[in-house]
């Protein structure tokens, strides 16, 4: 980390693709997992291989050390959860621990004596395409193996999770899904304290800072949530965040993270007039910033805005620039109406209105542009099961486009 030098280049045996891969927490050991469902664990202090094994017909999706660092579990995008010790030798298997497949399994950084003198206990929570978050009790004895037990079943997300993480101090757990939000739990009982609703994409990851009262969360729609949680150890805590966007360069040079987005979490018709102005810059309509100012258009005058007012009484002589600034403000509109969207007219990919729906070969319907996107880069995987697609034909799904017109025009 001091010099940024590559430090070791571990190749994956097979050189499959890796789809995971997880420290111990003494940093000893790092194992990886493949999609053709190998195992590989590697003696890190060494940079060396130790072995590898395979889970057949499965793609390797998750996995995470237990606090002890002698034991590991995997998640497949089959569904199973699987313990391992580091002989590579599968101590437990939970089959269809999550409908569709695993997404994410995390350790929680603590553990306990069991009912016996030798029996540990572990808090283990997971998640998958199922829409649920469940928390494990995981118990081990070194002469009896290993036993795992459901706890909790969490149900606050209405869309596959993608992402879960304990608090260091194991008291909190949070989850991100494919609904946008971001749910947190008091992990002891899996009572739902907060859900947080500030990206626009999916949630894709999650992590709380080990020293810090804080938690991050980042998105597809190219954010970082930083929030602050107070009190976590209560209910009566509170999150509050920041948000740090990609540091994509923008044309003039200065990075896009450096720009005031905080009108992406309200909407139009809450926006201020700088709020205004922000949004007429992101658009490529700078030009229009000082006439705005100078009008006091905020949002609820900006959604009202027409090509009549526009040329009467804002003044804008430019043809083009009134024809894109109407566009803008209609696909804005259609945007802030799209909380009440149906959910099968949401592609799942960009979790958009569709305009081109069309079938893949997982009978799933997503946007012809964002699917033939994902299968020229995942490796021809589905985006909602993560299983191969057995061909990368797509069929047009003429009738949901044919839906989705009549819900337009009946807004």
């Amino acid at each position: 980390m001091d010099s940024g030098e590559i430090e070791a280049v571990l190749e994956h045996p097979g050189r499959s693709p890796v789809r995971v891969c997880a420290f111990s927490p003494d940093s000893v050991h790092l194992v990886s997992g493949g999609s053709d469902g190998t195992l590989a664990l590697w003696d890190f202090t060494k940079r060396s291989l130790l072995r590898t094994c395979a889970v057949s017909d499965n793609t390797l999706v998750a996995c995470s050390f237990s606090p002890c660092g002698q034991l590991f579990v995997s998640g497949s995008s089959y569904g199973d959860l699987r313990v391992w010790n580091l002989e590579l030798r599968q101590l437990h298997a939970a089959k269809d621990a999550h409908d569709l497949g695993v997404s994410c399994c995390q350790f929680a950084p603590q553990m306990q004596r069991g009912s016996g003198s030798d029996v540990m206990e572990y808090r283990l929570a997971s998640c998958g395409q199922d829409s649920l978050l469940k928390i494990w009790i995981l118990s081990y004895t070194p002469s009896t193996g290993c036993k795992m037990r459901l706890h909790s079943t969490l149900t606050g997300q209405t869309a596959p999770v993608l992402s879960c993480s304990f608090s260091a101090d194991g008291q909190l757990l949070v989850s991100g899904s494919v609904d946008k939000s971001i749910t947190v739990y008091e992990a002891s009982h899996g009572t739902l304290l907060y859900t947080l609703r500030q990206h626009e994409r999916y949630v894709t990851a999650c992590a709380f800072s080990p020293t810090l009262p804080l938690m991050a969360t980042g998105s597809m729609d190219k954010s970082v949530n930083l929030w602050r949680v107070e009190d976590g150890h209560s209910t009566k805590g509170a999150c509050t965040h920041t948000t740090w966007w990609d540091e994509a360069t923008s044309s003039d040079g200065d990075k896009e993270g450096e720009k005031t987005t905080g009108y992406s979490t309200l909407m139009p018709s809450d926006w201020s007039e700088d709020d205004v102005s922000s949004w007429l810059r992101d658009q490529g309509l700078e030009a229009l910033v000082d006439v705005f100012k100078t009008n006091n258009i905020d949002g609820q005058e900006l959604i009202a805005l027409n090509k009549d007012t526009l040329s009467t009484e804002l003044k804008i002589e430019s043809v083009g620039l009134r024809a894109k600034l109407v566009r803008k403000i209609e696909e804005l509109k259609m945007e802030s109406t799209c909380t009440g969207v149906p959910n099968e007219y949401l592609c799942p990919i960009t979790q958009e209105l569709m305009k081109d729906p069309v079938i893949a070969a997982d009978g799933y319907s997503y946007e012809r542009e964002a699917i033939e996107s994902w299968i020229r880069t995942k490796n021809r995987s589905s985006p909602m099961t993560n299983l191969p697609l057995q061909t990368t034909l797509l069929t047009p799904n003429h009738t949901l486009k044919m839906a989705i017109s009549r819900w337009k025009t009946s807004l």
